[in-house]
């Protein structure tokens, strides 16, 4: 699972509606969800951080700071 997909996880947020509000494929977002060698795009982060009503620097920290505290030292 991505930090993506952990994020929406953690909120219990539903991918479909999330899908369906960004007009982003389910094939799309689940491959951002659950593919660790998927690229989010801005354009994408955007997209879904309006569609689950925050803003993208709050679902963009979150990334961030989780791939920080994973990254080996």
């Amino acid at each position: 699972m991505t930090l993506l997909g952990i994020y929406l996880y953690r909120k219990s947020i539903n991918k479909a509606e999330v899908s369906r509000k960004t007009k982003l494929s389910p094939s799309r977002l689940s491959e951002l969800t659950l593919n660790e060698k998927s690229r989010l795009r801005v354009t994408e982060l955007c997209l879904i951080a309006e569609a689950v009503d925050v803003p993208p620097c709050e679902l963009l920290t979150f990334i961030c700071d989780e791939a920080n505290r994973n990254e080996p030292r």
